[in-house]
């Protein structure tokens, strides 16, 4: 099928006004040439898995990357990130490009939404420039007011704000049990944990007498001690092991948890340290993370940590009453306080703009949705003056409330009428509506996609049947009517009071599908959060979230399903492998033996460059197949266990089909809509939204009995509507078997079909938190009071 087009040919000259693709052949782009006009708003549709993120990203942008680095002194191209180079035949007609997806990078607590918008070093300096001192006290430069700088942090708690402890209650729960049987909790198992035992009964204490027995400082000594005294270790001989004497080096249980969780790299053992933890404000700083000489510079009667605490809206309009009032004053104190606290202002206002007025500068981004934080790039963006350029984005619409999609849409217009080219990946209906331009790739995932359907006005998709947008751009009605189930109870929670909510009670039906609903920063995720902690009536609960499956290559749908261990067992009963005697560990590709060595099992190697970049290239051995020629010896049904994992979710269902342990795992992969993943693929190249469905995948395989709590937050993101009906027919089907269902949803459709709504609100941040309405989704569209219910009588056809 040809790409279908209404661009008219390229005139002859420099002065063709369209982006023209040729050849593009990235990720399962067949070929594809479509041309894109410049200087206005094109929207990228398609089933999730398609190949419109591909042509987006992967093709126009990473040409625009690739011409913009050539320009670069190669000296300089080692200090930046490079995307690869597209496999594409030919790009005309693209300018430089600016990207803004939702990938965000490694959590840092020190990055803030103040630190994100630039908003503030704005700050800082107006408290450098027209901050209130204390008599006799030197100016302070900008650089005292961040905690994030050696001249500012506060001393205590080097610019956290926080500190952390522990007691003898946390590290030692049951006083009852010996030191040789775990009475300390909190240190390590296995050889280090020993090791540590062992040393303590070298030094001469008692390690098989109940802890509460022994005496109060040496139980004093043994939890909190700064010492690490040597000895040697003469270790008790095991059956068939002869253990030689090692100096052994003691470590005391605080020491142990706090160097855990301040320097190891494993996120599992962090988590299991910090559970041994206490967390409070500093008592140096008060929290404020800052020195005392900048803690007592205010400006409006406030210091720089409390304003960095306001939401938003609140923080604009205290500055706004500041700044007129220091207008109204003479002196040239006054005169830089105005100018710079009215640019402040002007700037928080693009940020309230996108619907993020709740959020506070202090907010930390490791605590932010990926729509927030890309919303909060984009607001950067537009302060940037920039023009002539393209700027490519992520689903943009993702985590936003109906009323604040409309904000989204006059954002994107003013960067199209600054004079840029504005590339939109979107599946929310209201903004492919709003384009000038669509391009709808297809016709469905994977393998069976990768063709643009395609290319012109928006109408002009009403002619192509094979797209599967159109049905739902153009042939929508109402969502049908049904019985609504009846709760088989209630789970009941509050009084609440955590982050905006205050004191909030909420009852959830139980044996129904919920939606809680409500615009950004309402309070859903905080209310939903609280779930975990109240579970009478429930036998079960599970959290299905858009975090990573894994962290690394070496992490993928096959381990994470546990569909790797059955066929590494079909592998190991082979012919070959038996004659062999191969184990099944000769089949994975992280442990040595089976894998090829030159890799260590990754497929790739850094390969290193003098005065360039390091880059990556398939493994010159096993050429990407990760396993060493003898292992690939071995097939299974004539594929080799590299090509098993290379097989799609769909494919390998057929290969799979007489296997019961892998048809199910598979078979509810593709009813979760993810037929078109390969089994290999690594955990790092999947999105949250794929991420998501794998989890609930993985959770349906199992057998279930007991009445389960289902709590997700935003299952839609990053879903096309047809996906949404394949993932809502598997929830509902959850419902109909008697669990409960919860989702946190801005999507309407997916809560004009739920059993119960509540919604949040009536705004954001402080003008939220509170429970605007609850009941059967047309009772909630008819409420005054709620946002979301002109929003969801729409999707229920009818008059709110």
């Amino acid at each position: 099928m040809h790409s279908r087009t209404d661009a008219p040919p390229a005139p002859p000259g420099p002065h063709d006004p369209f982006v023209r693709v040729r050849g593009a052949r990235e990720h399962n782009l067949k070929g594809v040439d479509v041309d894109v006009p410049r200087d206005a708003l094109t929207v990228f549709t398609g089933v999730s898995g398609s190949g419109k993120s591909s042509l987006a990203f992967g093709t126009i942008y990473a040409e625009a990357q690739r011409r913009y680095f050539e320009s670069v002194a190669p000296y300089a191209r080692r200090l930046i990130h490079q995307v690869g180079a597209p496999k594409v035949g030919e790009i005309t007609g693209l300018p430089p490009a600016v990207s803004l997806e939702q990938r965000r990078a490694a959590p840092n607590a020190r990055s803030s939404v103040g630190t994100v918008t630039t908003l503030s070093n704005s700050l800082r300096m107006l408290f450098s420039r027209a901050g209130t001192y204390p008599p006799g006290a030197e100016r302070l430069d900008s650089d005292a007011f961040s905690p994030n700088t050696a001249a500012g942090a506060c001393p205590s708690c080097h610019g956290i704000g926080r500190v952390h402890g522990t007691s003898e209650e946390l590290l030692v729960p049951d006083p009852e049990l010996s030191i040789r049987d775990g009475a300390i909790a909190a240190w390590p198992g296995a050889w280090q944990g020993k090791n540590l035992r062992d040393v303590l009964d070298t030094l001469g204490y008692d390690v098989d007498r109940p802890w509460r027995e022994l005496a109060a400082e040496d139980r004093e000594w043994i939890l909190f001690t700064d010492e690490q005294p040597v000895v040697t270790v003469h270790p008790v001989r095991e059956a068939g092991r002869i253990q030689r004497p090692y100096q052994g080096t003691y470590m005391s249980a605080r020491r142990y948890v706090m160097h855990t969780f301040s320097d190891s790299k494993s996120a599992t053992l962090r988590a299991k340290a910090e559970r041994f933890l206490t967390s409070s404000p500093c008592p140096v700083c008060g929290g404020g993370r800052l020195r005392p000489e900048a803690m007592a510079v205010t400006f409006a009667g406030r210091t720089i940590a409390e304003l960095a605490a306001l939401p938003l809206t609140e923080l604009a309009r205290t500055l706004t009453r500041a700044t007129e009032a220091s207008a109204a004053t003479a002196g040239g104190g006054s005169e830089t306080a105005r100018v710079l606290g009215e640019d402040l202002v002007a700037r928080i206002g693009t940020v309230t703009e996108l619907g993020l007025g709740y959020l506070s500068l202090d907010r930390a981004t490791p605590t932010l949705s990926n729509g927030e934080l890309q919303r909060l790039r984009l607001a950067t963006q537009l302060r940037s003056g920039l023009f002539g350029v393209v700027y490519v984005l992520d689903e943009p619409s993702a985590g936003l409330h109906p009323a604040d999609t409309e904000a989204l849409l006059v954002v994107l217009d003013r960067l199209k009428a600054a004079g840029n080219t504005v590339f939109v990946v979107e599946h929310h209906l209201d903004v492919v509506r709003h384009a000038d331009w669509l391009v709808d790739v297809g016709p469905l995932a994977g393998e069976h996609g990768g063709r643009v359907l395609h290319s012109g006005p928006p109408q002009g998709l009403a002619e192509v049947a094979g797209s599967a947008t159109r049905r739902f751009l153009f042939d929508r009605t109402a969502a049908p009517g049904r019985v609504v189930r009846e709760p088989s109870g209630w789970l009941r929670t509050g009084p609440v009071d955590r982050h905006n909510l205050r004191g909030l009670d909420a009852a959830f039906p139980l044996g129904v599908l919920t939606a809680v609903t409500g615009v950004s920063g309402s309070g859903k995720s905080t209310l939903v959060g609280v779930l975990s902690e109240e579970l009478d009536g429930v036998e079960r609960l599970v959290t299905v979230d858009q975090k990573p499956i894994g962290r690394t290559p070496r992490s993928n749908l096959a381990t994470y399903t546990g569909l790797f261990d059955v066929v590494r067992r079909l592998f190991t009963a082979t012919d070959e492998a038996r004659e062999r005697g191969y184990k099944a560990g000769r089949f994975s590709f992280n442990v040595a033996g089976g894998r090829c060595e030159t890799c260590q099992g990754e497929g790739f190697v850094s390969v290193e460059l003098l005065f360039l970049p390091s880059t990556y290239a398939p493994c010159p051995d096993c050429h990407g197949a990760r396993y060493n020629p003898e292992t690939l010896g071995v097939r299974l049904r004539g594929l080799t266990i590299a090509e098993v994992l290379d097989l799609t979710v769909e494919s390998a269902a057929e290969f799979f089909a007489d296997v019961p342990a892998a048809a199910r795992s598979l078979r509810t992969l593709l009813d979760v809509g993810l037929g078109y993943l390969r089994l290999g693929q690594p955990a790092t190249e999947l999105s949250g939204g794929e991420a998501q469905r794998i989890k609930l995948a993985a959770e349906l395989q199992r057998p279930r009995r007991a009445h389960t709590l289902y709590v997700l937050d935003e299952p839609t993101t990053g879903l096309h509507p047809a996906d949404v009906e394949v993932l809502m027919r598997q929830l509902h089907g959850l419902a109909d078997a008697g669990h409960t269902v919860i989702v946190v949803e801005h999507d309407m459709d997916v809560v004009a079909g739920a059993d119960w709504v509540i919604d949040l609100g009536p705004g954001g941040g402080d003008e939220g938190g509170r429970i605007v309405a609850a009941g059967p989704p047309a009772a909630v569209a008819g409420t005054t009071a709620s946002r979301t219910a002109p929003y969801l009588a729409r999707a229920l056809g009818v008059t709110a």
